[in-house]
């Protein structure tokens, strides 16, 4: 039986700058480990970026004796219908209502306390063709896998993580404290500018004029 390790280190866009580091194990063909997040106080886009055989809240992000505090707060954003919210509650110390979080969504967490909230997600790398759609209009989105990559080509230094656009589409990548900034896909090239980078953990905004799907083949052993 073959072990590998792969850590992968990347900053999340946080107000004083926060770290974040995933650390795989990979035993024959599964992929196991976890993802330390830093979250600054307010709001933050996070995903899930390790697959569970339950991608939902209270068990992604159980209260476990106050590390997630109660009062913390998570706004999922529907296509259509715009933001639900859920809540840590006091009472029973679970999330209501305890909404799904899969690999490849995402959506904002709120951290009301005065320091950084650490978050940690324990899973398995998804590997082999995946599929993460993309509907018509707003969406929050993320890599499927934990991989710090650009949304698009032309980054020697970093993968591309295949995003895919038609002119006029959008991604907007959300910075605490600073706001949104915008990529537009280029009429004449054909390609994502600027080109973001999305770092583990990080979910964003895509805005498409036609549904599509976001298709990457992924395997540890590349």
């Amino acid at each position: 039986m073959r072990t590998k390790t792969l850590i992968m280190s990347a900053l999340l866009g946080l107000a004083g700058s926060a770290s974040l580091m995933a650390q795989t194990n990979v035993y024959s063909l599964n992929a196991v480990g976890y993802v330390n997040l830093s979250v600054a106080p307010g709001f933050t886009l996070i995903a899930n970026p390790l697959n569970t055989t339950n991608n939902t809240l209270n068990n992604l992000l159980p209260y476990n004796n106050g590390a997630i505090p109660a009062g913390t707060q998570f706004y999922k954003y529907t296509t259509g219908s715009g933001y639900a919210v859920s809540t840590m509650d006091d009472v029973d110390s679970v999330w209501i209502p305890n909404f799904a979080l899969a690999p490849g969504e995402g959506g904002f967490i709120k951290n009301g306390t005065g320091g950084n909230l650490g978050l940690t997600f324990v899973g398995e790398v998804m590997q082999g063709s995946l599929t993460n759609a993309l509907p018509q209009g707003y969406s929050i989105r993320s890599s499927m896998v934990p991989q710090q990559g650009t949304i698009g080509p032309n980054n020697i230094s970093l993968p591309n993580l295949g995003v895919p656009g038609q002119p006029g589409d959008q991604v907007y990548k959300y910075t605490p404290g600073s706001g949104y900034a915008v990529s537009t896909f280029d009429d004449v090239d054909s390609v994502w500018v600027p080109n973001f980078t999305i770092n583990v953990g990080e979910a964003f905004f895509v805005k498409v004029a036609t549904g599509t799907n976001w298709v990457r083949s992924f395997s540890v052993n590349n």
